[in-house]
């Protein structure tokens, strides 16, 4: 009995431990998931919210420039009021983008997520700051006047979100990284103001 037992107990542990890290995984997963779907939906229906209006710096509010859409921080702030299912400070980016006909940044038929902004038109990068709970503006540029939220030829919203997610018995290695997209159709605003050139075009 004692071999069997010599034998078998280590893998049971192994596998009990497997299921318990696996577990964790999966919540931080969905959890990111959740969050980007929430982030989304809300930027979504912010078309029109015009340029963003606050400074950038480390001490300030969340925030973007004016080079960038408030829809972008809506996203943001959406996501750190609904990420508390997931350890915030695991978070390390998240990206908000005009998306392309495969869901992703940049042009038609690029399939590749980037981790930055940099290069990338209509793209908005945040940073977590763990020190001060929330999200900050990193990088990139949207123009708010080029948005299209007209009936039937609406632009698509991008929010990706990237976070590292630790293990604890480090068996299968250090930390593995979580990462969310979800990509939704701007809700249509009326004609006279849905985009560019229209009699009352949103800001």
């Amino acid at each position: 009995m004692a071999v069997e037992a010599a034998l078998v107990v280590p893998l049971l542990l192994i596998a009990v431990i497997g299921i318990l890290e696996m577990s964790m995984l999966l919540k931080d997963y969905l959890a990111v998931t959740s969050s980007v779907r929430s982030g989304a939906r809300i930027a979504s229906a912010s078309a029109d919210a015009g340029p963003g209006i606050c400074e950038v710096a480390d001490d300030a509010p969340p925030c973007t420039p004016a080079s960038s859409p408030m829809l972008a921080q809506v996203a943001a702030d959406a996501i750190q009021r609904e990420g508390s299912a997931i350890d915030r400070d695991t978070i390390d980016y998240l990206l908000v983008y005009k998306a392309n006909d495969q869901g992703y940044p940049g042009a038609n038929g690029n399939t590749t997520m980037p981790t930055s902004c940099a290069g990338i038109a209509n793209c908005v990068r945040f940073r977590w700051r763990p020190a001060i709970d929330g999200f900050r503006y990193a990088e990139g540029s949207w123009d708010s006047k080029s948005v299209n939220a007209c009936v039937n030829e609406s632009d698509s919203l991008g929010v990706y979100l990237h976070a590292t997610h630790p293990f604890i018995t480090k068996m299968f290695g250090a930390s593995m990284g979580v990462a969310g997209r979800s990509v939704m159709r701007f809700e249509p605003l009326a004609d006279e103001r849905c985009k560019p050139g229209r009699p009352a075009a949103h800001p």
